[in-house]
């Protein structure tokens, strides 16, 4: 049953912990090695991605918003990374957020915006 969840509201601990409730719930804390999710994690994004597999890269977009099945097998294989990816995170007990956090900070310094004025790199 869907729990009303908005990007907006829903914090990332809400998340993890709803992810480490179903998967107790079903006694799977065995199979949730680091391993196994960051396979996982790899296996669900090439389901997501064989959903672009033959689409020109200019069309991906409406490609997916042409057909309501399509754009929900979208979000589902998105989920399912994210998910592993949550669930990943409660196994090894690190910060999700804060991770990403860094993560994007790392990349500010590695590719710094351009500044007005100058030409954008390819």
């Amino acid at each position: 049953m869907p729990r009303g969840w908005r990007d907006e509201t829903t914090t990332v601990a809400e998340m993890k912990q709803a992810v480490r409730r179903f998967v107790e719930e079903r006694n799977w804390q065995g199979h949730h090695s680091p391993k196994n999710l960051a396979m996982s994690i790899s296996i669900e994004a090439a389901e997501l991605m064989e959903i672009f597999q033959w689409v020109d890269s200019r069309e991906a977009k409406s490609y997916c918003l042409e057909s309501e099945e399509r754009f929900r097998h979208l979000q589902q294989e998105v989920a399912d990374v994210v998910i592993y990816c949550l669930s990943l995170a409660g196994t090894l007990g690190f910060d999700l957020a804060a991770a990403i956090d860094a993560k994007i900070d790392h990349n500010a310094a590695r590719y710094p915006a351009p500044v007005a004025g100058e030409a954008k790199e390819n």
